[in-house]
């Protein structure tokens, strides 16, 4: 052990700073709360709102989200079927042509 001068056995530790500045965070709501110059009544009340409200809040964003996310799948989904019909109608062009090459070197192999 050194006399005069600090030094960490550990190095700068980041996730222990951070623990305690929570714990501290914590600890500081709790005493707020607790010399809050509200009555008991009256602070479980302000509480039992705010959570109320963040709740509301919270399960109005959940059905924003799921609205975007249905009507992203619809489009996805018209995106996937436009192009499952432009394919289909790729490849009966592409049989089409590909018959009207083939049908006159057939009619030639079948003659010799």
């Amino acid at each position: 052990m050194r006399i005069g001068r600090y030094e960490s056995s550990e190095g700068g530790n980041v996730g222990t700073a951070i623990t305690f500045l929570l714990i501290g965070l914590g600890a500081g709501a709790l005493v707020g709360l607790l010399l809050a110059p509200k009555s008991g009544k009256a602070l479980r009340r302000d509480l039992q709102r705010g959570y109320e409200d963040a709740r509301d809040k919270l399960g109005d964003w959940a059905d924003e989200a799921r609205g975007r996310v249905h009507e992203a799948g619809e489009r996805v989904r018209d995106a996937a079927s436009r192009g499952v019909e432009m394919a289909s109608d790729l490849g009966e062009e592409l049989r089409d042509t590909a018959r009207e090459k083939v049908e006159p070197l057939r009619r030639v192999i079948n003659r010799g």
